[in-house]
């Protein structure tokens, strides 16, 4: 049984920590953070070990990086006090490329992920990003973790803050969406109990058919739209107002937003 150590309780650590306690596994999971209460909180509600930064680094056979970027530098200079050899280290750090791990760590394997807060729910969709020292059964292990979470994908490094713009950072644009149908919802006559509910629901709904239909997101559009139907005005209204480049400018100022932070933090 392989242990992972998770450095950092925040909602993403705590989203893969809940999801991995779900399923039967063949992984022993520690956890430590600066505020102690968090990790022993983390360990009461899921039946995880609560432990020292030192027993959780010497503990661990993968070392899971959960912190704030500000922190990965004073975290890397701790790290390389210790010997991690043999150990894989995860990071899920945003905006920290893999060349700043293996300058501070010479030798060890990393591997970069961006999931997404839909690890507790088992929904997550991974992506993976291999540092040179990685091992075939260090990848295996690895892909072993975020299968259980959902869906993974290996891309190179250089990928790493698209898809932070695309599924990191998706599920905000996806409730803020949800969001703001509602309060329309409110504004056409529903009450905000009505709104909210058919709003969650139909996303949930077209979410499932989008998974499960083997159709694309564009094939599904034009089967619920008639021309000149109601769902059709709709949508000409979100062209009109420029709605496929709004999705694109902010989708863009994920993605400059974690490269500026690629040069901030290290």
């Amino acid at each position: 049984m392989q242990t992972i150590g998770f450095i950092g309780t925040g909602n993403l650590a705590s989203s893969v920590i809940k999801g991995l306690s779900q399923q039967d596994t063949d992984f022993r999971i520690m956890a430590y953070d600066v505020f102690q209460e968090k990790a022993e909180l983390l360990a009461q509600t899921y039946g995880v070990a609560s432990a020292s930064f030192a027993e959780t680094i010497q503990g661990s056979d993968v070392i899971f990086l959960a912190v704030k970027p500000k922190d990965i530098k004073g975290l890397l200079d701790q790290l390389a006090q210790f010997n991690l050899t043999g150990k894989l280290i995860i990071t899920v750090v945003a905006g920290i490329g893999l060349s700043v791990y293996e300058q501070a760590l010479p030798g060890i394997a990393v591997i970069r992920v961006m999931p997404n807060t839909s690890s507790a729910v088992l929904q997550a969709v991974s992506g993976l990003a291999r540092g040179r020292c990685v091992t075939d059964g260090q990848a295996k292990t690895a892909e072993a973790i975020f299968a259980v979470l959902g869906k993974f994908l290996w891309i190179s490094d250089s990928k790493m803050n698209a898809l932070t713009a695309v599924s990191g950072s998706g599920p905000a644009y996806f409730y803020f969406l949800t969001e703001l149908m509602a309060l329309a919802g409110e504004k056409l006559g529903l009450t905000r109990d009505e709104a909210e509910f058919l709003a969650a629901e139909t996303m949930v709904g077209a979410g499932k058919m989008l998974a499960e239909s083997g159709k694309t997101s564009l094939e599904l559009r034009e089967a619920v739209t008639s021309p000149n139907g109601t769902t059709y005005a709709a949508l000409e209204s979100f062209r009109q107002a420029g709605l496929a480049d709004i999705v694109y400018q902010a989708m863009e100022a994920c993605a400059k937003r974690a490269e500026e932070m690629e040069g901030e933090y290290v």
